[in-house]
Order: C-alpha cells, then sequence, then structure tokens
C-alpha cells in the first residue's frame, strides 16, 4: 500500500480530468452505507468491538482489486492534520475524521474510491468523478460493494433493504451528490429561488462539505435525502434531471451576465484577478470567493487561456489543513493567511489578466476596427 505523502503529492484524479458539464458541475459523488450481520453499528459499540470488527475487516478491504496500490489508514496513527487534509479531499467526512480508535480508511491510487470503516455504519463506500457523471460514480462503488458483499454477511432485510444507523438511509442505503459551482445565479440574486425549488421535491442542498457547512465560493452540493422504496437508478435519474434544470439556469444567468451586465462582470473578474494575484494576505473564505470569480471569468473567456483544473487545484491547496501540511507544522490563522496568498501568486504568474471589455461586448473584431470618421 502507498504512503500518506505519496497518496496527497498528486491531485486527485477527479481534480484532473473534465467531464459532462464540468464548468458548472465540479464533481459528482455516490455513497453506499453498508453494515455487517450480527454486529452492534459503530455509534452503540463499545471501542473493543470496534477494533475487532476493523481487524476482521480491513484485510479484505485492502484486497480488493480497486485498491491495489492504493492507501488505507488506521485512524490511531494519523495526526489531526492529515485527517482533515482527508476530508479537505472529500474523501471521508468530519464526521469520521473525529473518531480514532477502531476507524480506518481505505482510497484507490487515483483518489475516486474511498471506504470508511466504522463511520455512522461499518462502511461508507464512496465513488467520486468528474463532472455529471453520478452513473460513472455508481458503477465504481457498485463494483466494490458487489466484491465486499460476497465475502462479508451484509446486514439485509427482504422488506426493508441495506439496513443501515440512519433510518433515512434504509433500503439502497445510497446518498448522491453534486457539487455545483453558482457564481452567476448568486450574482444575479436568483440562487434562492432555485434552492427553493430543489427543496420542494425532495432534495437538500448544502455548503462544501456536506451538512451543517456554507455555500462558500458559491459551490452548492445537491443530494436525495431518502432511499427507501426507490431504485438506485430512479434516484439518480431524479437527481440527473434536476441538476440538468439548475445547469440550465447558470448557463442563462452567464448569459444575461455577458448581455446586460458586462462591465459589472469584467470588473467583479478583475478584482478578484488583481487581489489574488498581488495579495500577502488571503482569508479562507475570501480565497474562496475570488477563486469562485476567476473561475467563471476563466469559463467565460474573460481570462483567457485559463486552464480551470489549476484554479480547481488551488481551491483544494488553500485549504488550511493542506497549507498545515506543506508547511509541515501546525499554523497561526495569519500564518496561514500569508501562506495561502504565497501560493495564490505563485499559482497565478503564468495567468495572463483579463481581456479588454470591449472585445467580450464585441467579439468580432472586425465590427469596430476602422470606424468611419466623424463628420465633427
Amino acid at each position: 500500500m502507498m504512503r500518506f505523502h505519496t497518496l496527497i503529492k498528486n491531485p486527485a484524479d477527479w481534480m484532473k480530468g473534465s467531464g459532462p458539464h464540468s464548468d458548472i458541475v465540479m464533481t459528482s459523488r455516490v455513497r453506499l452505507a453498508r453494515n455487517l450481520r450480527g454486529h452492534r453499528f459503530p455509534g452503540y459499540s463499545s471501542e473493543e468491538l470496534r477494533v475487532a470488527l476493523l481487524n476482521e475487516v480491513r484485510p479484505v478491504v485492502e484486497s480488493l482489486p480497486e485498491m491495489k496500490d492504493g492507501y488505507s489508514e488506521e485512524y490511531g496513527t494519523l495526526s489531526r492534520i492529515k485527517k482533515q487534509v482527508l476530508v479537505e479531499r472529500h474523501l471521508i467526512s468530519r464526521e469520521h475524521a473525529a473518531r480514532s480508535t477502531g476507524c480506518a480508511v481505505a482510497v484507490d491510487r487515483k483518489q475516486s474510491l474511498s471506504i470508511m470503516i466504522n463511520e455512522e455504519d461499518h462502511f461508507r463506500i464512496q465513488g467520486i468523478r468528474p463532472g455529471l457523471n453520478l452513473r460513472s460514480a455508481y458503477e465504481l462503488v457498485d463494483r466494490a460493494d458487489t466484491e465486499l458483499e460476497s465475502r462479508l454477511p451484509y446486514a439485509f432485510d427482504s422488506r426493508l433493504g441495506y439496513l443501515t444507523a440512519c433510518p433515512t438511509n434504509l433500503g439502497t442505503g445510497m446518498r448522491a451528490s453534486v457539487m455545483l459551482h453558482l457564481p452567476a445565479l448568486v450574482l444575479t440574486d436568483q440562487v434562492n429561488q432555485v434552492i427553493k425549488a430543489v427543496h420542494k421535491i425532495g432534495l437538500a442542498v448544502r455548503g462544501l462539505y456536506g451538512e451543517g457547512t456554507d455555500a462558500l465560493g458559491n459551490l452548492f452540493q445537491i443530494s436525495n435525502q431518502h432511499t427507501l422504496g426507490e431504485r438506485e437508478s430512479e434516484i439518480i435519474l431524479q437527481i440527473e434531471k434536476v441538476i440538468e434544470k439548475v445547469i440550465a439556469s447558470e448557463q442563462a444567468a452567464r448569459v444575461k451576465l455577458r448581455e446586460d451586465n458586462a462591465t459589472m462582470l469584467h470588473d467583479q473578474v478583475g478584482r478578484a484577478f488583481a487581489i489574488l494575484r498581488y495579495a500577502h494576505i488571503l482569508s479562507s473564505k475570501e480565497a474562496l470567493n475570488l477563486l469562485s470569480m476567476l473561475r467563471l471569468g476563466a469559463d467565460l473567456d474573460i481570462i483567457p487561456g485559463c486552464d480551470r483544473s489549476v484554479l480547481d487545484i488551488l481551491l483544494l491547496e488553500n485549504q488550511p489543513a493542506h497549507l498545515q501540511l506543506q508547511a509541515k507544522r501546525e499554523l497561526s490563522a495569519e500564518e496561514r493567511d500569508a501562506l495561502r496568498a504565497e501560493i495564490t501568486r505563485q499559482r497565478l504568474q503564468s495567468i495572463e489578466g483579463p481581456s479588454n471589455i470591449t472585445r467580450l461586448q464585441n467579439p468580432n473584431p472586425s465590427e469596430t476596427s476602422n470606424p468611419e470618421p466623424s463628420d465633427e
């Protein structure tokens, strides 16, 4: 198995690749909750029993074909910062990171598949893919789940489906979620209408790191809330239909911004670029929000030739635990803000500033070149 630093030194596969609608949909994730028959749920189990279960199932998880040359670690040997890095990479949950003895995680080499052991359930199997790719993410976790079920006795009821610690996960045990970048809907004050519409049809909208977190950087997670009585394919289809409507709304808002508020849009992107390129102090919240505007500028060609993946990687590198891992020590908030600004300045050195606004308003240069002389 690979070491922690080998895993972390490379960007996750979903950060480097591009998927369907990747300008708006950053990632698609599918998570399965599974438990073993005859064992107490982790939250109702003793430390001794959790350790015994971990010792029994961890070799099985590590032997999965998907985990060849992957990473596996028990939490008792992981520092608080390293666990937080895994949270920032969306490889483990915040709740799992808060635990220690009797808990572990296994991650494949590409960081597309992670399996948490003794989270709220005995297993949380998660697949993550770039863009609107829920079906691909589901296929990834389904293969691992099928292999685990062939080797271990799952807790399953013919009427209720897979048995889980939380009743809302009963049935398929599946939670499918999509991370969306919606700056235009925020700028045009339409995002609350979209969120209300999504809530009405039974889907949840959360922030960057899930339940209880803010939608910083104009990033929103949309996911299903219930799984009982529904097939996996039905849940995915429902979410895909909703996401496609949200994508259409964001695209329309971007067109409207360019047509009706080109100067404001260019100003926002220009200010974001200038601060990120030259600031010496950047808070986490400020950096996320400014990078969101820069990403919008790249998508609309206001920042010409900008590789979006550079900005997506920077979004991750700017997170507190990643900064402290790079510094190889714990940092104060002030030290993190200074290092965040330094890394951002370095990353953006090769990126040119915003293009001329007249080109945005008149994409065809021939329309503005060599104008007729004025009579005055």
